[in-house]
């Protein structure tokens, strides 16, 4: 029987389940009385229309490469990392702490210590459940899961009781010093003669996780570790029979997973807000997850994936300022595509891969 070629895998059979997501989310908006070739339209159009939308749909995608990036390493491991959104949460924290207690002279400077300091502090959050499942055998699902509502509290009492400026009623830490405000990439590209909106909060952090990307890719496939993680990601057993040890490498592969969910707050925390507010990570922890599977928990595919749900986030917001679909539909058709690509991912698979098996017995 033939198998089916790696590009359908990577590329056919993750389209084919977004366009089914359309056409139910299609059906869904025609229900309630708009026209989906319209709401098509405008989303196109207010997602990647103009620089301004190009701005926003780059600063969600920033996010959601991030986490998705956490996802993916773990899923290398054999690991399902669901505790991205705490992880990143408590990088906001860290990013924090280091722009309000160290005088930075200049944004580079500062740049480097949220990256160290929003990376140390998402690994740290990553660390127990990693050391649970390693060592007692606690399932990384029900951990992780736990760790995200201790966050949520752990930062509620933070922002409440400790990082609040006296006087404010608002849950929130003081604004970050002037001399960390990262550049915009209306500023950057503007530097280069490309006319770019300065009105988004897109930044540098794009480019941080565009080289999180490729170094990804050059731990996974071009490393001793990155080898020793999808050994121990296909078969615990026989990466135990070839001398890898589980715990080292759980622990490794959740350390660099809790990283990267962290250094996301240097984009949402450091480069849009400023400052660190309540619920500054807005479910892309979540989102992570749906980006990986829909990357096949590949670099370039998690790229391709954050730029596909950048785009719904922004567009989703266009919808719901210009039309009467409501924002909540938006999260409907992320659900789809979460629901196709993930738990009926084998609907859309077994029909591509019989209809290969099928032309290659024709062939003969």
């Amino acid at each position: 029987m033939q198998k089916m070629p790696p590009w359908a895998d990577a590329l056919l059979v993750p389209l084919l389940s977004l366009l089914i997501a359309f056409a139910i989310s299609s059906v869904v908006i025609f229900a309630i009385g708009e026209n989906p070739v319209e709401a098509m339209k405008l989303m196109v159009t207010g997602a990647l229309g103009s620089s301004y939308g190009w701005g926003y749909t780059l600063y969600y995608a920033t996010n959601f490469m991030f986490t998705g990036l956490a996802v993916a390493v773990a899923f290398h491991a054999g690991l399902f990392n669901i505790g991205g959104e705490g992880q990143a949460s408590l990088g906001g924290l860290g990013v924090a702490l280091v722009c309000l207690m160290v005088p930075w002279p200049h944004w580079s400077l500062a740049l480097i210590g949220a990256v160290v300091c929003g990376a140390l502090f998402g690994a740290l959050w990553a660390a127990l459940p990693a050391w649970l499942q390693a060592k007692r055998g606690s399932h990384i699902v029900i951990t992780t899961i736990m760790f995200n509502f201790i966050a949520a509290s752990l930062l509620n009492y933070l922002l409440v009781n400790m990082l609040r400026p006296v006087g404010s009623m608002d849950p929130a830490t003081a604004r970050f010093p002037a001399e960390t405000n990262l550049p915009g990439l209306g500023e950057i590209l503007g530097a280069v003669g490309i006319p770019f909106s300065t009105s988004t909060p897109a930044n540098v952090s794009l480019f941080l996780a565009l080289a999180c990307c490729v170094l990804v890719w050059a731990l996974i496939w071009r490393t001793r570790l990155g080898y020793q993680i999808r050994a121990f990601g296909k078969s615990e057993k026989a990466a135990v029979y070839a001398g890898i040890r589980p715990v080292r490498i759980t622990m490794y592969a959740m350390l660099i997973s809790g990283g990267l969910a962290g250094m996301m707050a240097v984009n949402n925390v450091m480069g849009e807000a400023n400052r660190l507010v309540l619920n500054s990570v807005e479910g892309a922890g979540f989102i992570g997850i749906a980006v990986a599977l829909m990357g096949r928990s590949h670099p370039f595919g998690v790229f391709l994936a954050a730029i596909l749900f950048g785009f719904l986030y922004q567009g989703g917001a266009e919808l719901a300022l210009w039309t009467k679909i409501p924002r909540e539909l938006i999260t409907v058709i992320q659900a789809l595509v979460i629901l196709f690509t993930g738990a009926l991912d084998n609907m859309v698979r077994q029909p591509v891969e019989w209809l290969f098996a099928r032309a290659g017995r024709g062939a003969k």
